[in-house]
């Protein structure tokens, strides 16, 4: 295999190093909740944490192999950012300015993935 084949194209590039900044910022949601655990909310905020910490943990590793090329990686990848769609779509009224954030970032990530050459980049391999 060539270096130039070898070399991953910036579409994915770029898609993936969103997710992983995705990634890291629910990770770091986590934590802030967690940070501002009471008594009056402890069993939901340790359980909003853990789905933020699991939700960031599984972007990042979804980012990692997307770089890898592991084709397996692109279907949740491309869920989570759907889901992402359905959240900024529901943000639209209240937050206006969130909900055009979250799906500018899904749609740049969703373009990066769908791209032609991170298709190919993706597909099988000899």
């Amino acid at each position: 295999m060539s270096e130039r084949s070898r070399r991953i194209p910036v579409p994915l590039a770029i898609a993936a190093s969103v997710v992983g900044a995705e990634g890291v910022v629910l990770v770091l949601l986590a934590l802030a909740e967690i940070a501002s655990l009471d008594g009056g909310r402890l069993a939901m905020g340790v359980t909003t944490a853990l789905f933020f910490a699991c939700y960031g943990a599984g972007l990042v590793l979804g980012a990692q192999s997307l770089l890898r090329r592991s084709s397996w990686a692109r279907s949740p990848v491309v869920l989570a950012q759907l889901i992402q769609l359905g959240v900024a779509w529901s943000y639209r009224g209240a937050v206006p300015w969130l909900s055009a954030g979250l799906a500018v970032v899904a749609v740049v990530v969703l373009v990066g993935i769908f791209h032609p050459r991170s298709l190919a980049a993706l597909g099988e391999q000899p």
